[in-house]
């Protein structure tokens, strides 16, 4: 016999940034009645809309959107706290007779929400993040492929912030964690959406230079004058890390524009390598929307 949840329907759209992931979730919600739940590492957060290209109320069309805006950006929101706010948003969406939608592009997220995947609440260690904070992002780097060269494959490698919280965790476990598979949590449709790397850079592209001209500078500006430091702001990575640097005085706006596309085209890859992982997962292009209806058809 099948536990409950076990028996729940849930719908997951994943793919790399900038695929359409959001478009296609939404039209999903209003055909089949459901609701949204985001699974992206910095949507979470206030006052980061433009930089992270957050949905707006209009491209919502009316559908309830979950796990966006439920934490300060001033501080770390660890996937742990993330698990347990969608896992409680997914139960009441089952209970008001509605589909869960969890849509996004952070794939530790999505492991922690659909399958059994553990993650061990480790504590903050004061002494050895004081220690690692005085290294350079490389060094970083190389310290986590020797102690866990999987997590070095889809890490930010210039992101101190998540770096440190890698090899922390790590350091006090003792031993990398065994990877055993993961066993499903619901009964889950997993739709990827993916693009050619031609249409992928062009559409990251177009995507950057929209949200610039939509006011993603100063937004920076007034997250910072609302007291959030450079160095958090850095630590937020891709867009707010160039933005920062750029508002320094560090880089130029035309450095900024040239490095963060560079960084968001690294991002794309690493995303699509965390969720080839997942063989459940069947992939469609942005186009293809007769065939992934038809599959949601199958499916419930």
């Amino acid at each position: 016999m099948k536990r409950k949840e076990e028996q729940s329907n849930v719908i997951a759209v994943v793919g790399t940034t900038a695929s359409g992931k959001s478009s296609l979730a939404v039209e999903i919600a209003r055909l089949i009645g459901g609701e949204i739940i985001s699974a992206d590492s910095r949507q979470v957060y206030t006052g980061l809309n433009i930089g992270t290209g957050k949905i707006t109320k209009r491209e919502m069309r009316g559908v309830s959107h979950h796990l966006l805006d439920v934490a300060n950006p001033k501080r770390m929101m660890s996937v742990v706290q993330y698990e347990r706010l969608a896992t409680r948003a997914i139960s009441d969406i089952l209970k008001r007779g509605k589909v869960p939608i969890i849509c996004g592009g952070t794939g530790l997220y999505f492991d922690a929400v659909l399958t059994n995947t553990s993650f061990p609440e480790v504590p903050p260690n004061t002494k050895l993040r004081h220690k690692l904070e005085k290294l350079p992002a490389e060094k970083l780097f190389e310290k986590l492929k020797m102690l866990d060269p999987a997590r070095a494959q889809t890490i930010d490698p210039k992101n101190p912030r998540r770096l440190i919280r890698a090899i922390e965790i790590v350091k006090a476990l003792g031993s990398v964690p065994a990877r055993t598979p993961a066993v499903e949590r619901y009964n889950t449709l997993y739709i990827g959406l993916t693009l050619g790397k031609e249409d992928l850079s062009e559409r990251i592209h177009t995507r950057l230079l929209a949200r610039m001209r939509s006011g993603m500078i100063a937004e920076a500006m007034k997250l910072h004058e609302r007291g959030l430091s450079w160095k958090r702001m850095e630590a937020l990575g891709l867009e707010y890390r160039f933005l920062a640097q750029f508002l320094q005085g560090k880089i130029s706006k035309k450095e900024m524009l040239d490095l963060l596309e560079i960084a968001i085209r690294q991002y794309s890859k690493r995303q699509m390598v965390w969720f080839m992982r997942n063989e459940r997962i069947k992939w469609y292009r942005p186009a293809e929307r007769g065939k992934i209806l038809s599959e949601l058809k199958r499916f419930l």
